[in-house]
Order: structure tokens, then sequence, then C-alpha cells
């Protein structure tokens, strides 16, 4: 299985909207992290929205594959949260969620036209936002004597390599982050120099 090490999410928020036959379609999107960021866009756009008929809604929370959603909220099976989930994998995002908001008109649009209009309405939203990528990062703490402070400093000058955390004392610690499509040569370079202890901590 190829290793995951960058992916597609949004920076800042950004809307769209589609009208048929006298419905409303107000799409949102916007970059989200866990389940809790979910409830809580879900929560703002039915306060913000109160005589709306409908808040549909697809989210991705991870770059894997294997942790998303897609709601109906009450439209047929299939008509609203598929297709907006569609979209935000069209545009191969993650850590990503787009809610359409929906009034409605007076006419029923049928299974073809709920589709075309939650599709719609979020790819608008999408095509309003601005899409960055993000490398996914390991982090690492180093220990080590003082003595080596210097030496081990410059090597982590490294242009990608973020240092997160740092205490000097008699037994030194420095918590870092490489991208992991870079970290086994930092790793094995630091290795080579250094009589260091290296500990993983976690990548995302």
């Amino acid at each position: 299985m190829e290793i995951v090490q960058q992916y597609k999410t949004l920076s800042g928020s950004s809307t769209g909207e589609y009208r048929e036959k006298g419905s409303k379609f107000f799409a949102f999107a916007q970059a989200v992290k866990t389940e809790e960021d979910v409830r809580g866009m879900i929560e703002q756009y039915r306060s913000e929205h109160p005589k709306a008929r409908h808040w549909c809604y697809a989210y991705r929370l991870d770059y894997n594959g294997k942790l998303f959603r897609a709601n109906d909220d009450g439209e047929p099976s299939g008509t609203a949260g598929k297709p907006i989930m569609g979209q935000i994998d069209s545009n191969e995002l993650s850590l990503a969620m787009v809610l359409v908001v929906r009034y409605f008109g007076g006419k029923k649009l049928g299974a073809s036209g709920l589709i075309n209009a939650y599709k719609t309405s979020a790819a608008q939203s999408l095509l309003a936002a601005k899409i960055i990528t993000i490398k996914i990062r390991s982090y690492y703490q180093v220990s080590f004597n003082y003595e080596r402070m210097n030496d081990l400093m410059r090597f982590l000058k490294h242009d990608e390599l973020k240092i997160i955390e740092q205490s000097f004392d008699k037994n030194c610690k420095l918590n870092f982050s490489i991208p992991l499509a870079e970290a086994e040569t930092v790793l094995e370079r630091l290795g080579k120099l250094y009589d260091i202890e290296i500990e993983h901590l976690y990548t995302r």
C-alpha cells in the first residue's frame, strides 16, 4: 500500500449557490479536522438558516480514505450527500467538509434534479475555495548531552525541518518535525553524525 505523504485541503471558507424551480441551495465549504468541527459547522448553519428545509453535507476527516460521511438529511437516499461527497473527492480533498442548505421552493425537483442541484452548489463552493497542499510530517524527540548542542542545532537548520519544543539542561531534549517524505533520509544522516537517542512521537 502506498504511503500518503501529502494531501489537499481548504484554506479558509467559501460559498456557492444554485437555484432551481424556486428552491435555493446555499453551499458552504471549509476545512475540518475533527467530528467536533463537523458538529460545530452543522449547528452554525442550522442556526443561521432556521427556515431552511434541509441541511445536507459530506466530509472527509482523514487522508487515507477511511473516515468520511455523506448525509442526505431527509432528502431521497443518495440525492444530496453522495453528490456533495463526489465534489469533495473530485477535488481530491481531505480534512474538508461541504454543507448545503436548501430552501424548498414549492416544486419537487425529482431525483435527478436534486442530484444536479446539490452537485452544482457544492461544486460552486469549491470552485471559489483556495485549495492548498499540506505535507504530512513526522514528529520526533532527540535526547543528547549539552556538549553536542551546537553541532545538532546546525544540523537541524534543514529548510523543511521545524523545531517544536526544546529543553537545554544537563540532559537536553528537543522536539522537531520533518516532512514524511524526507524523514528516513534525515534520520539516517542524524544517526550517523551523532550518538543521540531518537524517539518517534507521531505522524500527522
